[in-house]
Formats: C-alpha cells, sequence, structure tokens
C-alpha cells in the first residue's frame, strides 16, 4: 500500500495540480476516523503519514496527570516518568497503537474520504481558475438545452445560460461556439457554478474592447450603454485626446469593427454617439439619427425634458414602438418627452394667451382706492365757501314751515270786494 500511495499522490499532484499536502491532511483525518470507528476507541488519537517511506502510525495521545481518572485519556507521572524522565503534570505523552491489520481497514475506510477531498481540492481549483474571469467574455460550446438552461462548456466547467440572458433573436444548437459573458461564479455544494449571458449590457463592451484598441487602452472611453439585446442598442463614448474622434475611432473603416460586433450579436443594430458634459447636446445626440431642434429642462424635475424635434421627424425621434425614446432615455438617465414643432408652438402660443388673459383679468379686478375722512358728505350739508358765521345767519333767517303756513291762511289774504272796488 506505501508505494502505490505514494505513487498515486505524485499522480494526484502532477496531473490534477493538488499538491500532496492537501492529500496527506485528509489522509490522516480519515484514519483518526477508520481508527476510532473499527476499534471502538473514544481516546485523542493522532495519526501520521511518513511522506518518505508511506509508513502509517498511530498514537494515542494521553496527559500527565497525579492521579488517572480514565486510563484512555490520562496517565499517571511515574508512569511518565518510567517513560522519560523529564515529564511534568500537564504534558501529553503520545503511545503507538497501530493495530496489525490497520493497513487495509485504513485503505478502505479511507479511499472514500481522499477521493471526496480530492473532488473538493478539484473543484476549488476550477473555482480560483473561473473566478478570474468573472465580468469577462469567455468562448464555449453549447452542449444541451432544457426549460430553463442553454448549457454551455467552458473546457472544465458547464455554464449555464437563463431564459432572461438568452437572445431572443437567436436559436442554441448543440455543438454552436458562442460568446458569453460571464456575470457570476459560485463555489457551491456540487461544485463551481459559472453563469453566463448574452443580453448583459457588459457583454456589448467587452466585445468594444476586443475589436477596437483605443477603447481597449482607454484613449476612447464607453460612458454609458443602453441595449435592448437582440434589437438595438446605444454606445456613448468619450475621447480622452482631442485629436481622436471617438465615434468614427469606435465604427471604424468603412463600418467594419461596429460591423464585426453586430454579426456576433446576430445582426443587433448599434448606435454610437458621442458623450458631452453639455446635457442638452448629450441629450440631442443619443437621438439620433432624428434631427433635435432644443431640449428644454423641467424646472420642478431636474431628471426630465422635453425635447422639440421637426414635424417630419418626430415618428423617427420616438422610434419603432417608442424604441429610440426609450433608449435615449436610458443613456442619458433623463426622462424625455417629444414634441413636434408644430406642437410645441401651439404649447407656447396657448401658454402665452393664457398669460395674457390671467393679466387682463387681475388689472380689471383692482378698485381705485379713495379716503372716506377726505370725501364731503353731500347728502347732509351742501358745500359751501362763505363764513361760518354768514351760513349761520342765513340758516336763521331762512322761514320755517309756520311762517310758511301763516301766509298762506285768509286772514292775510286782500279782499277781492275792495280790490275789484
Amino acid at each position: 500500500m506505501s508505494k502505490e500511495l505514494l505513487g498515486a499522490l505524485d499522480v494526484l499532484e502532477t496531473e490534477k495540480g493538488i499538491k500532496k499536502e492537501v492529500v496527506i491532511e485528509a489522509l490522516e483525518a480519515a484514519l483518526v476516523s477508520a481508527y476510532k470507528r473499527n476499534y471502538d476507541q473514544a481516546q485523542n488519537v493522532e495519526v501520521t503519514f511518513d511522506q518518505r517511506k508511506g509508513d502509517i502510525h498511530v498514537f494515542a495521545v494521553k496527559k500527565v496527570v497525579d492521579q488517572v481518572y480514565d486510563s484512555r485519556l490520562e496517565v499517571s507521572l511515574d508512569d511518565a516518568l518510567a517513560v522519560n524522565k523529564g515529564y511534568e503534570i500537564g504534558d501529553d505523552i503520545k503511545f503507538e497503537v497501530t493495530p496489525k491489520n490497520f493497513g487495509r481497514i485504513a485503505a478502505q475506510t479511507a479511499k472514500q474520504v481522499i477521493m471526496q477531498r480530492v473532488r473538493e481540492a478539484e473543484r476549488n481549483i476550477i473555482y480560483d481558475q473561473y473566478s478570474q474571469y468573472e465580468n469577462e467574455i469567455v468562448t464555449g460550446e453549447v452542449e444541451r438545452q432544457d426549460s430553463r438552461f442553454v448549457y454551455v462548456s467552458l473546457g472544465k466547467v458547464e455554464a449555464v445560460m437563463g431564459r432572461q440572458d438568452q437572445m431572443p433573436n437567436e436559436t442554441y444548437r448543440i455543438h454552436d461556439r458562442i460568446k458569453v459573458y460571464v456575470t457570476r461564479v459560485e463555489n457551491a455544494t456540487k461544485g463551481p457554478q459559472v453563469f453566463v449571458s448574452r443580453t448583459a449590457a457588459d457583454l456589448l463592451k467587452r466585445l468594444f474592447e476586443q475589436e477596437v484598441p483605443e477603447i481597449y487602452d482607454g484613449t476612447v472611453e464607453i460612458m454609458a450603454i443602453a441595449r435592448e439585446a437582440g434589437d438595438r442598442a446605444k454606445v456613448a463614448v468619450r475621447s480622452n485626446n482631442p485629436d481622436i474622434d471617438p465615434v468614427g475611432t469606435s465604427v471604424g473603416p468603412r463600418g467594419q469593427r461596429v460591423q464585426t460586433i453586430v454579426n456576433e450579436l446576430g445582426g443587433e443594430n448599434m448606435d454610437i454617439v458621442e458623450w458631452t458634459d453639455d446635457e442638452a447636446k448629450f441629450i440631442a445626440n443619443a437621438l439620433n439619427p432624428a434631427e433635435v431642434l432644443d431640449v428644454i429642462f423641467d424646472p420642478n424635475n431636474e431628471r426630465a425634458c422635453e425635447v422639440v424635434v421637426p414635424d417630419y421627424q418626430l415618428s423617427l425621434a420616438i422610434g419603432k414602438r417608442g424604441q429610440n425614446a426609450r433608449l435615449a432615455a436610458k443613456l442619458t438617465g433623463y426622462k424625455i418627452d417629444i414634441k413636434s414643432e408644430s406642437e410645441a408652438s401651439a404649447i407656447m402660443e396657448a401658454d402665452q394667451a393664457a398669460t395674457d388673459d390671467e393679466s387682463a383679468v387681475d388689472e380689471a379686478s383692482v378698485a381705485p382706492v379713495t379716503d372716506e375722512t377726505d370725501t364731503p358728505e353731500t347728502s347732509e350739508t351742501p358745500a359751501t365757501d362763505a363764513p361760518a358765521d354768514e351760513v349761520d345767519a342765513a340758516q336763521t333767517d331762512a322761514p320755517t314751515p309756520e311762517d310758511v303756513t301763516d301766509a298762506a291762511t285768509p286772514a292775510d289774504t286782500p279782499d277781492t270786494d275792495q280790490s275789484a272796488e
């Protein structure tokens, strides 16, 4: 067994990359369990493996005490001194208890445990290997497909691609080689689990880095991506070199660079626009290919705006099923309300008319303010410029109602007979 075991350890380390120390540690732990189980022992034992000869030794570990209560775990000081004069109370002494037939039992019981540790070590190696590819592009081969996943072989591990990560315009067949984006890697109980995607926005970014050297080295930077996988995508790029056109560089001569990406994604349309610090201009660029006349920001909402386009380009700006406007909103982070030029003018005129009407109503509703203390009471006393004394005299000389009545009586009336004479 010794030579075979040493040879197996060398093969594991050479072919599978599993260090010999890892397997030996697992072997020693397995032999401890095997000894306790097969020999009905509950005492403290240690198993050592001689890496040079391949020999296995089992030791019972006992503590030196004054009075022994459990002979399986303790040894008296006198017995310890008989072994070695240097022992003191509290020291641990190892007594070899290796059974004669322990090699056969150890080989049988340790085999499964060793294989389990080997599998765990292999899983850790695979996990460490593929965790480095997280958030990167890898090329795999389609192995099989069920109602939930498409299984893609990446070599030593099988990755899964969920339905939400599959392109709606693609059909996956066995042995198809596809490029996938590794979204996450999990070290599950049954082994490393790798999740991949064809719909992630970062897949587009990695493809541009592969095709455009200026993007890979950072001269041209991808600032934002809005994507509806399999149909259309918008990419905002910025140049860190004023002498380099970011859009033209990304498109490539005769569109070769972007066409390679379009072919890889099954004909997904690409709109590459220039990113700028001027938000109004960036919003106008994001609505490409439509022409934008004006961008009006909402004073009540800092992330909303109204975009005015020519009448004949309204449908182009909105796009099929609102796709162009929707992608532009995702790309810029603004809520975009698109209006035609005539509609915007009509709204402005209506708002101006409403403002004028409100102003007229406000002017009419304002009445002149008078001071009651300065207004004469014409109903009681007529206004006059005469002195107060003359006014009183005039009031005194005025005939009273009694005087008027006396003057109208018959006694004061002349005799008609005398007047006739």
